[in-house]
């Protein structure tokens, strides 16, 4: 073959893959196009006043974790590989979509979180934990280096965060094979939940965010500890300690949920002194929906007081944990014992809802309401249970967990919807900033 020949070969075969790169790129931001259209036909979510009040809102925190300090110093180096186009709720999604798929796949392979799988599980889970910590770490810093910062920003992070407390919990009790102790299981998944909901609970009422000496980065190096252990030593956690004969894993277990309660009884505290709004209530102002559903549940709430009480907020987590209990309690097939992982991370998404609701509900300075289609699921659970189970327990988890998990999707990408097209962003795309900001703090 000639060398004139070869040239055109290359030539050609170049233009066909550039070709084919911008078909891909045009069919890519068609199809984003037209999902985008039919998000915007969804019913609104949020109030004109919300959409204003999220536009101003600034982020505020207090305190600092034991390890923070010391991680701080890794988090700043490794933003600085990260491209300036790379968006920060891009950074988010990425490390939830590897935190989600880990712990997926150990659900699968322990059965449940009742046996023992294959050691590269284990430590494919922590890594995957430290990973999502990692990323979820550095998006803040990527969106002060590429001047990108929005409250979505905030939004985002903080509805990954509920979404991942929910699949790393029961991460954390496959890891350790707690599916044994069904109810332990149920108890630690539960004080999870609690913990996580009354941090953004407290922030709805005192405006800030605040870290205790043990927080989140304590609590994901404690699971990664656990996974590295236990890839080494799968067994360990069935081991009793000696003279007290109880096995590690419920030691563990009984461990995680007594430093859950001491976090949650610290929030509940600060809660307690009173909120920063008038005459000590919350961050939040009422509004007032034009919604029936809204007007019914504002009536059920207080009598259209303009302040919002502090005490309101335990009316979400405390529902839906009794009918978590109530379900688990009364099952007919054994559904807990039988299928403890499906059915504790069904009302993990439900939670997941209920406190991106008060997450929302902070930023906006709006009210939280009675009502909320994440309890249709729990509800309907009890009443197929009541009329002797009429649909299998089993089958009835599957749907229980589709139906949570679109209402949570549908609640979450119309939510950032609106407020991208209120700010004129793209959740996912930013440009390229030309100057580089070196402001990278917490």
């Amino acid at each position: 073959m000639s060398m004139s020949s070869k040239r055109t070969t290359d030539s050609n075969l170049s233009s066909s893959f550039h070709g084919n790169t911008r078909q891909m790129t045009q069919n890519f931001q068609h199809s984003g196009s037209c999902i985008r259209r039919l998000v915007r036909r969804w019913p609104n979510i949020l109030t004109d006043l919300q959409i204003t009040r999220l536009k101003e809102h600034k982020y505020a925190s207090e305190g600092t974790t034991l390890l923070d300090p010391y991680m701080q110093i890794f988090w700043r180096w490794l933003v600085e590989y990260c491209p300036l186009w790379v968006a920060p709720n891009l950074i988010t999604i990425v490390g939830l979509a590897v935190n989600i798929g880990a712990s997926i796949c150990l659900m699968i392979l322990t059965d449940g979180a009742k046996e023992q799988c294959t050691r590269w599980m284990y430590f494919l889970t922590g890594l995957g934990t430290f990973i999502y910590q990692s990323l979820d770490a550095i998006d803040g810093k990527q969106a002060r280096r590429t001047d990108s910062s929005t409250p979505l920003g905030e939004l985002f992070d903080h509805g990954c965060d509920s979404v991942s407390t929910a699949f790393v919990t029961i991460a954390f009790c496959c890891t350790i094979q707690l599916g044994v102790y069904p109810w332990l299981m149920f108890w630690c998944c539960m004080f999870s939940y609690i913990i996580f909901y009354c941090a953004h609970w407290q922030t709805y009422v005192t405006g800030k965010l605040r870290f205790a000496s043990f927080d989140c980065t304590e609590a994901q190096f404690f699971f990664l500890f656990i996974c590295m252990v236990t890839a080494i030593w799968p067994p360990v956690w069935t081991k009793s300690v000696p003279i007290i004969h109880i096995e590690l894993r419920v030691l563990a277990a009984l461990a995680m949920i007594i430093s859950g309660l001491c976090n949650a009884m610290n929030n509940i505290h600060t809660i307690s002194k009173g909120g920063c709004g008038r005459h000590y209530s919350t961050i939040a102002v009422r509004i007032h929906s034009t919604f029936l559903t809204h007007a019914l549940s504002q009536y059920l709430i207080s009598f259209q007081t303009k302040e919002t009480s502090i005490i309101f907020p335990v009316w979400p987590i405390g529902f839906l944990i009794f009918l978590a209990f109530i379900a688990s309690n009364h099952t007919i097939s054994n559904s807990l014992e039988e299928h403890t992982a499906l059915h504790l991370l069904c009302y993990g998404i439900g939670f997941s809802k209920i406190t991106n609701r008060i997450i929302v509900a902070h930023m906006s300075k709006s009210s939280l309401y009675a009502w909320d289609s994440a309890y249709y699921g729990p509800i309907a659970f009890c009443v197929n249970q009541y009329f002797g189970c009429y649909i299998s327990e089993h089958k009835f988890l599957w749907l229980f967990l589709i139906y949570s998990l679109g209402d949570l999707l549908r609640y979450n990408i119309k939510v950032c919807q609106e407020l991208c097209d209120a700010l004129g962003i793209h959740c996912f795309r930013i440009k390229p900033p030309t100057m580089v900001k070196s402001d990278m703090s917490h």
